[in-house]
């Protein structure tokens, strides 16, 4: 009887231990599985350079750019992602994140959206690193930004839809045109200090010569004539890379065994012949892979592996002189070998390409044996030098939100306010006898052939 008035407690107390050991981990499985709201935009701000804290906007005072943004109306920007403002609303709340932007090639000329979610975010209080902040009062801005988002408007809209006569992308570059027409700040500037992002090269198709005095961003000039578009005045920005960061990339010279790397298409329009040319001569070299591809199926899961199993990769002129093959191939840690003789890169004035890339002309890269010469000639000193620098430089080239110091937002911004100055001077000259009349200007930019020979 004793003994079983002994047993009676403790059977009582290992009863208890084991209900609080399962409660225990019921709870620390619970909390894993459900992980709180937005904990990853919480995630993404840490570590980011100096900025306002939670809740907290940007000071103009402080900005190395300040910004007066239209308040265009949706159908322009986040309403192309089937965004619905709220009543009497024109912007999302990017405090509690951001519209979803598609996935695939659309993402590649995604630029207008990034730099439009930091604008926001500088005002609203969300992270952001403060390089540029909106302001209310144009006059106290140093540009003035159009929030179109083009590329997008030409990658969902181009097609036209019977039983109307012209695209709907066509037809919102009408609507932009007239309110910008509509606006003080265009009529007191001419649209010199105004920020036009037409990162698509058929974005603004039609509109881009009404706007050729504004900062045009864009991926490259291939399909602009110099009176348009030039360095002078525009910025050259990066293709957002499709496949994904090479994340603690150990793979160096011996654990690359493709020599040369490319996959894409082959055969291209305009400048792109010179593809051909390099297949014929390249498709048969060892540890050489030159082969058709596309995103198609498991196209970018191929590239992915491809360029991380791969020293060197080709970026060739296409249809344009510029890809996102490019930028994929830094994100890859794969040195890139650029043939394309009328590209522009971004940032130059800030980057020495020729620490990280291999830029070879056309007119030698065709010749026989010289590429092939020119890459075995490369030691694996060299190569690990640039394989470190492309491990650095990436960041750079990063589009993400919320933005981060010296990524790509950033770096744009940058970008665009060393040509304040510039713009200023321009805009001072032309306000020169606005006492006595209404400044007009009659200059007209050179059509462009490529342009008139579109279908319209």
């Amino acid at each position: 009887m004793a003994a079983a008035s002994c047993r009676s407690p403790l059977a009582w107390l290992f009863a208890l231990a084991g209900a609080l050991f399962f409660a225990s981990w019921y709870l620390l499985l619970d909390s894993a599985a459900a992980p709180p709201a937005h904990q990853g935009l919480r995630l993404a701000a840490a570590g980011r350079g100096p900025g306002p804290g939670p809740g907290k906007k940007c000071d103009p005072a402080r900005a190395l750019l300040r910004v007066f943004m239209y308040d265009l109306p949706p159908e322009f920007h986040f309403g192309l992602l089937d965004w619905k403002p709220p009543r009497g609303g024109v912007w999302p709340d990017v405090r509690d994140g951001a519209p979803e932007y598609p996935g695939g090639l659309n993402l590649q000329h995604s630029i207008e959206y990034w730099l439009t979610l930091d604008l926001l975010a500088s005002e609203q209080g969300a992270p952001t690193p403060c390089a540029a902040v909106r302001v209310r009062d144009a006059a106290a801005a140093d540009v003035v930004f159009v929030p179109f988002f083009a590329s997008l408007s030409f990658n969902r809209h181009s097609r036209v839809v019977p039983p109307a006569r012209g695209s709907e992308d066509r037809a919102l570059q009408r609507r932009l045109l007239r309110f910008l027409a509509a606006r003080p700040e265009w009529r007191r500037s001419g649209g010199r200090d105004h920020v036009v992002l037409a990162h698509h090269p058929n974005a603004m198709l039609d509109a881009r010569y009404k706007l050729w005095p504004c900062v045009l961003v864009l991926c490259d000039f291939g399909r602009y004539p110099t009176s348009v578009a030039n360095l002078d005045k525009d910025v050259i920005a990066p293709y957002r890379h499709v496949v994904d960061n090479f994340v603690n990339d150990t793979a160096g010279y011996d654990d690359r065994p493709t020599l040369l790397y490319f996959q894409g298409a082959i055969y291209r329009k305009d400048g792109g012949f010179i593809r051909q040319e390099l297949y014929y001569l390249l498709k048969d070299e060892k540890d050489v892979h030159f082969s058709f591809g596309s995103v198609a199926g498991n196209g970018i899961e191929q590239s992915t592996q491809g360029m991380r199993a791969s020293k060197f990769c080709l970026n060739i002129a296409g249809d344009t002189p510029s890809s996102n093959r490019l930028f994929d191939s830094i994100v890859s840690h794969c040195v890139p070998v650029i043939i394309s003789d009328e590209i522009e890169l971004p940032f130059e004035d800030f980057l020495d390409y020729s620490k990280f890339c291999i830029i070879v002309r056309g007119v030698d890269a065709v010749k026989k044996g010289f590429l092939m010469n020119l890459i075995r000639g490369i030691s694996r000193e060299e190569w690990t030098l640039m394989w470190n620098r492309l491990k650095e430089v990436e960041k750079h080239f990063e589009y993400q939100y919320p933005s981060q110091k010296d990524d790509a937002v950033q770096m744009i911004w940058k970008a665009i306010a060393q040509k304040v100055p510039s713009i200023r001077l321009k805009v001072n000259r032309l306000r020169r006898f606005s006492r006595f009349e209404t400044n007009k200007t009659n200059e007209t930019p050179q059509q462009s052939s490529w342009l008139q020979n579109q279908a319209p």
